[in-house]
């Protein structure tokens, strides 16, 4: 149990909060509508292992030929084969791994392989030994997920789940190709260029774009919160005094308000990142990439390292416990959005002062989240400021920070204010 216990009931009498009045013809709820209900007791069903032994020799494999050089099939979910041209659709790890089901059941922590604990002992370096020639070939999971074997060109990817946090359980294929992201990073600058900075508009080559797969923890949780406040509702709004000494004053009512809910959340995206996470608006413009969300989590596909040639990937380095407290604030969030509506009669607004929230149990799954990203670097003090441009790998949705010409904003406001004084002068002129 998270937060702090509801207020005790406050004093009544002329000014105290009051009970709620009552909705004439209309007898109140046993519960709040849409919710889930009654807590279940149930257990949720069991995450099956999902480790796949064909793969152990890093070879992702035709499964018509045999062949290992497969990449994706561009625009598309698909593999394909690049010599007998084969195609085929990975598993969706919805089904494969039962995720989606019995969420109101969960209890305690679950997770899959590829969200357990990070044991920082374990070493980037992964050594594959070639079926093929026999040679060895090693692949650096911090920066590449992927390597060919330089005698014999067969085609490794890192698959099976290692303790250093670099192969998620899912991976969600890029969906948008390099060229229609390049064509929406230029039309969002385009739009800005007015005001855009000089140096920035000289270096902007949007044919540097990169795909890259970022690392995200996707959570389903089941929870209860109590949520304690006041509420106002207005009765009498009136003026006092003229001219420039005119005041308006309000009259409202008072009212403890309380609210306690049941609820579930389906795939919420939590960033995995701890550079990613840091939000820090002095040196980096990176929140962009919460502005670009949802992705279609229900389309991943089982962990295939085939999907990631051709594009970066960055690893994940928090665990579920460093992001425990995370997805504690955003299930607050979930819950005072979930009673919004039953509160929407004091017009005055609402002030929750009190908030608890009982997690009965969450489940966590990695998984890799495709990001087409361009980057510019504004030089400046304490190192400059770092500006993204990002568009999501399957939406195309775009976002980004623009460097801007300080000047120009300020020569632009002042020539706004200025018409719009000369237009107020002239048609007050007039009017006398």
């Amino acid at each position: 149990m998270t937060g702090h216990p509801l207020p005790p009931s406050p004093p009544t009498g002329p000014g105290s909060p009051r009970d709620v009045p009552p909705i004439p013809d209309e007898p109140a709820p046993d519960r709040l509508p849409g919710l889930s209900g009654d807590v279940s007791s149930e257990p949720a069903p069991a995450i099956p292992d999902h480790a796949d032994a064909t793969v152990k020799d890093g070879l992702n494999r035709c499964p018509k030929c045999g062949a290992s050089d497969i990449r994706q099939k561009p625009g598309s979910d698909m593999l394909i084969c690049l010599f007998c041209r084969h195609t085929w659709q990975g598993e969706r790890v919805e089904e494969a791994l039962g995720l989606g089901d019995g969420i109101e059941h969960l209890r305690g922590t679950v997770t899959t392989a590829g969200a357990r604990e990070i044991d920082a002992g374990t070493s980037d370096l992964r050594s594959f030994k070639c079926a093929g020639c026999g040679a060895e070939v090693t692949i650096n999971t911090q920066t590449s997920m992927t390597a060919r074997c330089h005698w014999c060109r067969h085609v490794f990817g890192v698959n099976e789940q290692i303790e250093n946090g670099a192969v998620p359980d899912a991976v969600l294929p890029f969906r948008i190709r390099k060229e229609d992201a390049i064509a929406r990073i230029r039309q969002f600058v385009d739009k800005r260029r007015l005001f855009a900075l000089k140096d920035f508009l000289e270096q902007f080559t949007p044919e540097n774009v990169v795909g890259v797969y970022l690392p995200y923890m996707i959570v389903d949780a089941n929870a209860s919160a109590a949520l304690a406040g006041f509420g106002e509702i207005q009765t009498r709004r009136y003026t006092v005094g003229s001219g420039n000494d005119r005041k308006t004053y309000y009259d409202a009512d008072v009212y403890q308000l309380e609210r306690a809910l049941d609820f579930t959340v389906d795939d919420l995206p939590l960033e995995s990142s701890r550079t990613r996470r840091n939000l820090d608006t002095r040196v980096n413009t990176q929140n962009i990439i919460n502005a670009i969300l949802p992705f279609d989590t229900k389309n991943a596909v089982k962990w295939n390292a085939s999907y990631l040639v051709g594009y970066s990937t960055e690893k994940r380095d928090l665990n579920v416990t460093d992001l425990q407290p995370v997805l504690e604030d955003q299930l607050l969030s979930i819950a005072r959005a979930q009673v919004e509506d039953s509160v929407r009669r004091y017009d005055r607004g609402v002030r929750w002062e009190e908030e608890g929230l009982d997690l009965h149990g969450s489940r966590w799954v990695s998984m890799a989240m495709p990001v087409w990203l361009y980057s510019y670097h504004q030089p400046g003090p304490n190192g400059g400021m770092l500006h993204y441009i990002a568009v999501n790998g399957r939406t195309g949705e775009t976002m980004g920070s623009v460097p801007v010409q300080h000047w120009k904003l300020l020569l632009a406001a002042l020539t706004v204010g200025t018409v719009l004084e000369t237009i107020v002068i002239w048609l007050l002129g007039n009017s006398t």
